[in-house]
């Protein structure tokens, strides 16, 4: 399978050295889940395919940007996820992937009054899908975001959610697959994020979030999961 990965946003360059590019964060994570085939597209450089049937499937990545934000690339962004979804290609998008798709999609997203959702994140399973497998009612992943989804689109299912950030996880038709959490971040590299001192959070929620990392994530199982999605295994 060849995966196009919708590249929407970058590290610093002393990150990138230390844990490679954000693209090999994803090929890391999906190398024990199954073999895939990868092309890049830096949409936050103006660089898009030609169209959704270049590649097999597709991941949105996520961004230092607000899906709201009136850029080019990202109007341009939400056009092609239309033009995906009318194609009914595999889809996946993470944090800014998950919002921007919703807001493709008619939903509405802002920078949340609840301020920034970081850390492990501790998330319940509300809808059960055949691709969950190995299946567990619950899964833990990295946080690192400020934005939410306020108002869904149509014709969606929230998979699952948790008290700060409810639609966690969506799934439009069986098509696309959206979640607000990192599962391709190591504890590390989240660390690594807060010593790097480009976010302006309440040093409560620092603290809370640095504690939360102690907590074992299930990475490889959201893995298994999204790589099920993409090829109709259950």
């Amino acid at each position: 399978m060849n995966l196009g990965i919708l590249q929407c946003g970058n590290f610093t360059s002393k990150l990138i050295e230390e844990y490679g590019p954000y693209p090999s964060m994803f090929k890391t994570l999906f190398s024990s889940a199954g073999a895939l085939e990868y092309e890049i597209y830096t949409c936050l450089h103006g660089q898009f395919p030609e169209s959704p049937d270049v590649c097999d499937a597709w991941l949105i990545t996520g961004s230092k940007y607000g899906a709201y934000d009136p850029i080019d690339w990202i109007m341009q962004l939400e056009s092609f996820i239309r033009a995906l979804y009318a194609a009914q290609k595999k889809t996946i998008g993470i944090c800014f992937g998950h919002q921007i798709m919703a807001q493709a999609m008619g939903g509405r997203v802002v920078q949340s009054s609840r301020s920034w959702g970081v850390g492990v994140s501790f998330n319940q399973i509300a809808l059960r899908k055949p691709w969950m497998k190995p299946y567990c009612d619950t899964f833990d992943i990295v946080s690192f975001h400020q934005d939410q989804i306020i108002d869904l689109p149509k014709n969606v299912e929230v998979l699952a959610g948790n008290a700060f950030c409810p639609y966690y996880m969506l799934q439009y038709d069986d098509c696309f697959l959206s979640i607000q959490g990192h599962p391709e971040l190591s504890l590390d590299f989240v660390r690594s994020l807060f010593d790097s001192n480009n976010f302006q959070i309440e040093p409560s929620r620092v603290r809370e979030a640095l504690i939360s990392l102690h907590a074992p994530i299930d990475s490889e199982r959201v893995a298994c999961w999204m790589m099920r999605f993409l090829t109709d295994e259950s």
